[in-house]
């Protein structure tokens, strides 16, 4: 896809992923649409690109709320018509033990991660399909693939993005519309900044950014980085359970004792 002229949505536009598209983007004549709980850090955030190329817009908006998410989608299409690319990266994320479990912090996540897009796919699914073109591409994570000490409600909200949107991509390219399932490994943001532990293979935001924006520009599938992360998930899914339950219990004591 070439991003000159095209109008661009992206949900979650406030901090990290999300905002270091929107300053990647922003380089292109486009109408950036950008959308978020905290509309004064896109306001900042818009005001800080005002110099660029694309004309923004943007919108409060808290992905858990159903009808905020409806009604400021609508608002959208009724002022741009057509949507080219929209990207749902609004999400989530904090460690949570089983044994001094936080069920707040486990509604957020699930609200957020799982509910958020649903409610966001409700509503772009159709404008979609009726256009008959688009992509609608969704951040997940690497972390979909096992369920990792510490992670397991933020694992298993990641798993279940990925598989919605593997399900949307099989609906609506029968109408000529492509899904594209982002899935990063760890990049610093303001999310990852509260993690306690060593992070391998720590990737800038701005890095992300640049890999994604080229993975959209080729229209991939899937989106998956960083390379040598990205093989050993894949490495963890086909292992038996029996091994990776033994190197994940060696490295929770690990991280217990530190």
């Amino acid at each position: 896809m070439n991003f000159n002229g095209k109008n661009i949505l992206i949900i979650g536009a406030s901090s990290g992923i999300g905002e270091a598209l929107a300053r990647k983007f922003s380089a292109n004549e486009c109408n950036l649409i950008l959308l978020a709980r905290r509309k004064d850090k896109l306001e900042e955030i818009a005001g800080s690109l005002e110099a660029k190329s694309a004309k923004i817009s943007i919108y409060k908006c808290d992905v858990s709320n159903k009808e905020g998410v409806k009604n400021v989608i609508s608002e959208v299409k009724e002022k741009f018509g057509v949507l080219h690319l929209a990207i749902i990266n609004s999400g989530v994320s904090s460690l949570n033990k089983f044994t001094e479990f936080d069920i707040n912090k486990a509604e957020e996540t699930i609200n957020i991660n799982i509910l958020g897009v649903i409610n966001c796919l409700a509503e772009l699914a159709p404008i979609f399909k009726n256009q008959g073109e688009g992509i609608i591409a969704g951040v997940s994570s690497l972390a979909d693939t096992r369920g990792f000490a510490q992670s397991g409600v933020y694992c298993a909200s990641k798993a279940a993005v990925t598989l919605l949107l593997e399900s949307a991509c099989i609906e609506l390219s029968a109408f000529n519309v492509k899904v594209i399932t982002i899935r990063p490994g760890f990049v610093k943001t303001p999310m990852t900044d509260k993690n306690n532990f060593e992070m391998p293979f720590l990737m800038s935001v701005e890095k992300a950014a640049d890999i994604i924006a080229e993975g959209l520009r080729k229209e991939k599938r899937y989106i998956a980085f960083p390379l040598v992360m990205k093989l050993l998930v894949d490495f963890a899914r086909v292992i038996p359970n029996f091994v990776f339950e033994y190197f994940g219990k060696r490295q929770y004591k690990g991280l217990i004792k530190g």
